[in-house]
């Protein structure tokens, strides 16, 4: 799910180029700095494509597509079950209502709160074509502020799960390439990924496409939502109470769709392991969770007790396999 770094109006005093990546609290420009367009990559198997993505000062990856013949800026969002469409662009794209004789729901419940499906006649991410493809239509208001903030282009829309588990998505978040399946029915993986180094460790993909992954923090057991959308690693606020972490203010705030935007705050969690894949001393923004993920998951066993954020991923290397439902992480 797409979170964003909101500054309030009282804190415009401190570094306007100071970015809570929470990993570093970095400036941009530095190693968390936005990157524009990758090189086209070369596929030799035509039966998938390797599409190109930028990686935005809010640590999303983004990926130029198009919508009824437009250009669109999308953002590639593992934490989004469905691909949507800002509200306050869905005129622009020309995006139809459900038809009365469709299955679909007019509405959608996320988060809470109802929002209207709409269609997409043709959706063109590559060489890739989707006809009549139903988009959620959402309030992007708070990335949209972060991004005037960093002087950066507003997001179109969403690319979710619902797209990248039927193209047996390939989201390399080191490289910022997105291998996707042309033909459905093709066999085989994508050529040309190397996973020699890497640690990998099994996704659990819940009815409502949501990834999850066996993560231990300080000794204690917990599950992980991997969330490219969320801009830095996100930890639920009573989870860190219950470890007695040390939790430091920050004068930002962040929320997510249908959710108030709420106080943010750093911990360093000593041993944070995501299955085999160990990162000591690990720095992880702290946040009330309620909403997002519900109460039954924060309660199990083991609980979920957070998001697996886009700072975590480019920095080890993370390869996700939609696929094969993998995540491959390396130093």
């Amino acid at each position: 799910m797409l979170f964003s770094p909101v500054k309030p109006f009282g804190a415009r005093r401190l570094c306007h180029r100071l970015i809570p990546a929470f990993a570093a609290l970095l400036c941009v420009g530095s190693t968390f700095g936005a990157s524009g367009p990758q090189p086209q990559p070369a596929l030799e198997n035509p039966e998938f494509q390797a599409l190109p993505l930028e990686r935005s000062r809010q640590n999303h990856f983004l990926l130029r597509a198009e919508i009824n013949g437009k250009s669109a800026l999308l953002g590639v969002d593992t934490g989004a079950p469905v691909s949507a469409i800002s509200a306050t662009r869905r005129k622009h794209f020309g995006m139809s209502a459900i038809p009365e004789s469709s299955k679909l729901p007019p509405r959608l419940r996320i988060n809470g709160g109802f929002n209207r499906v709409t269609i997409a006649h043709h959706l063109r991410l590559g060489a890739l074509i989707l006809v009549d493809e139903p988009m959620v239509a959402i309030d992007l208001s708070a990335p949209a502020r972060a991004a005037r903030e960093f002087h950066e282009q507003e997001l179109d829309g969403i690319l979710g799960a619902d797209i990248l588990f039927p193209t047996q998505a390939v989201l390399d978040c080191k490289k910022q390439i997105l291998f996707m399946k042309l033909d459905p029915d093709a066999r085989g993986s994508v050529p040309g990924i190397n996973h020699r180094g890497w640690k990998n460790m099994p996704i659990r993909v819940t009815k409502g496409w949501n990834l999850y992954v066996d993560s231990n923090l300080n000794g204690k057991p917990a599950q992980l939502m991997i969330d490219t959308g969320a801009f830095t690693t996100l930890i639920h606020r009573p989870f860190v109470r219950e470890m007695q972490l040390r939790t430091r203010d920050t004068p930002y705030t962040s929320g997510a769709v249908n959710l108030d935007e709420r106080g943010l705050q750093l911990a360093i969690i000593r041993r944070f392991a995501v299955g085999p894949f160990l990162v000591r001393g690990k720095e992880v923004g702290v946040m009330n969770l309620d909403g997002l993920i519900h109460g039954d998951l924060l309660k199990g066993k083991p609980p979920v007790a957070g998001l697996l954020g886009s700072e975590f991923l480019h920095r080890n290397n993370a390869i996700i396999d939609f696929g094969t439902r993998t995540l491959y992480l390396k130093l």
